[in-house]
């Protein structure tokens, strides 16, 4: 005797069966995997409709958020830990190959290429205490990359990062290009600890789920070159108080360097496509 299937399984066959005939398989693939977890979710928890609708509203309220600055999603995706998640699926580390972590949701390409030595602190009332960055790009094998692209960005003492306070302003954000010995060098100020904007719908959540809004001080990279996957990541201050509290799940201990002295010495190791 067949075994009876119940209405709710049966309502998931048939939607998750709707998906199948996509032209793209790895479309359907991703659209019947979300089914499957969504439904199994509101089958878990008994969601009711007064709570599915406020799931609607505050996505609502996400999107509405959004705009050239501010991505709240990328901010919802990093406070859910799903952007950490990704890299830990899609990003694993070769074996003495640096250490991937988020993006954020403050990249901007296209930073002002400077030379090497160079300050990234472009706005005279920065403030900061200074600090020099330098070190080396290397392969898994120990030998310099040369013309690899260090794409750097950090939040400026203020607490905001420079588009915050004006799409248009570059400030503590630059791009180097390594010579022929791998080395990078750049003047910048200690980064400082933060907060996530968290004067939005994603802030709401953490406040109503007692969460903090804290990121660790940090200086984001983001390095590319010829024939070498790329690498995201950042480098966090080790004297920071919020370094196993990182709103975002994005610290590494890898990534924890001494930022004390005036000088900061942390080579980068990239791997062959």
């Amino acid at each position: 005797m067949a075994e009876q299937t119940t209405p709710i399984e049966e309502h998931s066959r048939q939607v998750c069966a709707s998906f199948a005939p996509a032209a793209d398989p790895r479309l359907s693939e991703v659209l019947q995997a979300v089914v499957r977890h969504a439904h199994a979710l509101v089958e878990e928890v008994g969601l009711t409709r007064d709570e599915w609708l406020a799931a609607i509203r505050f996505l609502t309220a996400v999107g509405a958020r959004c705009d050239d600055v501010r991505q709240e999603f990328i901010l919802l995706s990093d406070t859910l830990g799903v952007s950490t998640l990704l890299e830990l699926v899609n990003t694993a580390p070769a074996p003495g190959a640096s250490e991937p972590t988020v993006l954020g949701p403050f990249y901007v390409p296209g930073a002002p290429l400077r030379s090497f030595g160079d300050s990234i602190v472009t706005d005279p009332a920065t403030g900061g205490t200074p600090l020099v960055m330098t070190g080396t790009v290397k392969d898994l094998d120990g030998r310099p990359v040369r013309r690899a692209s260090l794409d750097v960005w950090q939040v400026q003492p203020s607490g905001l990062y420079d588009i915050e306070e004006d799409p248009s302003k570059r400030n503590l954000r630059s791009r180097f290009e390594t010579g022929a010995d791998g080395a990078y060098r750049f003047t910048t100020v200690r980064p400082v600890d933060y907060t996530i904007p968290d004067d939005g719908p994603v802030g709401t959540m953490l406040r109503g789920t007692g969460r903090h809004s804290w990121r660790p001080a940090h200086i984001h990279f983001m390095i590319t070159a010829d024939g070498f996957k790329p690498l995201v990541t950042h480098l966090f201050d080790e004297s920071s108080p919020w370094l196993e509290r990182d709103a975002v799940f994005g610290v590494r201990p890898s990534l924890a360097v001494d930022m004390d002295d005036k000088e900061c010495v942390y080579d980068f190791v990239i791997e062959a496509e």
